[in-house]
């Protein structure tokens, strides 16, 4: 499945069928991370439940400590 993260086109295995699942594939499921996906802010009870599909868009970010 093809989606668009953070503005890239970006292949992803067809076991990633929630954005859970894209958090996961990215290691990103401990971090705190604001999903954008289509135009909407989601809350992070509904990354479980939220089904991908090709062509999505989805914009992640998430905080990096530092100085």
């Amino acid at each position: 499945m093809e989606l668009v993260i953070n503005g890239n086109k970006i292949e992803v295995p067809n076991t990633v069928e929630t954005v859970a699942n894209l958090l996961q594939h990215f290691e990103l499921q401990q971090k705190v991370v604001i999903v954008e996906w289509n135009e909407m802010i989601l809350e992070k009870t509904s990354h479980q439940e939220t089904e991908l599909s090709d062509g999505d868009k989805v914009e992640l970010v998430h905080f990096v400590g530092g100085g």
